[in-house]
């Protein structure tokens, strides 16, 4: 049976739209259900499928004229840059470029984020403010896991939370852990991903909620035949937060 090139395939898309329709019995924002599906995407064996992500989305009419299909590729995209200090820079070139094959001529977008980001002290303020916001009173003790391995906290604080994970010019806090716990939990993280689901509830954001991302995350990974037995219950971190 052939596909159409302007539709996903439809076992795909019928992934997708479950995760449209659990993301509508939450308290979240519905239409935010497609950075959660492509943080899983790219961090599954087959990145390349965030371009049926892009095809699925592109059908509906939120997107139907070329400026909303930028603002929607901008906002794709940086989900793909906040993945790479999480997933590694393979995967999201993989995925970026399986879309970029896909994607109109006049629907591109040649905005640039990242062109004049220095390693400075404001990097270094955002990242702390927003690592603090997450690990509030654990901050202290995580870096400390590190004193011995002092690379891995200047990487974090300057890099993965300065550079990558507190720019707020296209992805908001909640956004972004919509890239971040998806992305670790659907690598059987055990130890992060009880971190960032702590740091998701102390956003604000509530149990119930928690536990719908958690339940999409595990609908993604089952459909690429990834086991998740290694990571926590929501109910198992709730004691933490």
């Amino acid at each position: 049976m052939s596909h159409s090139n302007n539709s996903p395939t439809p076992d795909l898309g019928q992934l997708f739209q479950d995760l449209e329709t659990r993301f509508r019995s939450t308290t979240l924002d519905p239409t935010k259900w497609y950075i959660l599906a492509l943080a899983c995407v790219v961090a599954s064996p087959d990145p390349e499928r965030a371009n049926q992500l892009y095809r699925y989305l592109i059908t509906q009419p939120a997107y139907s004229t070329s400026s909303s299909r930028q603002a929607l590729v901008r906002r794709l995209r940086e989900t793909l840059v906040k993945a790479v200090p999480i997933v590694g820079v393979c995967k999201p070139i993989e995925a970026i470029l399986a879309i970029a094959k896909i994607e109109k001529d006049e629907d591109k977008d040649y905005t640039f984020t990242r062109e004049n980001w220095q390693c400075d002290s404001a990097n270094h303020e955002r990242g702390v403010n927003w690592f603090q916001k997450l690990y509030s009173r654990n901050s202290g003790g995580t870096l400390d896991l590190f004193n011995a391995h002092k690379d891995f906290a200047w990487l974090s604080m300057e890099i993965t939370y300065g550079l990558y994970l507190s720019d707020r010019q296209v992805l908001d806090d909640l956004d972004t852990q919509l890239v971040v716990l998806p992305a670790i939990m659907s690598q059987n993280l055990r130890l992060e991903t009880h971190w960032h689901i702590r740091g998701t509830r102390r956003l604000g954001v509530g149990i119930d909620d928690v536990k719908a991302i958690w339940e999409c995350v595990q609908l993604v990974a089952r459909f690429f035949g990834v086991n998740l037995n290694r990571v926590p219950s929501v109910e198992e971190v709730e004691a933490d937060v």
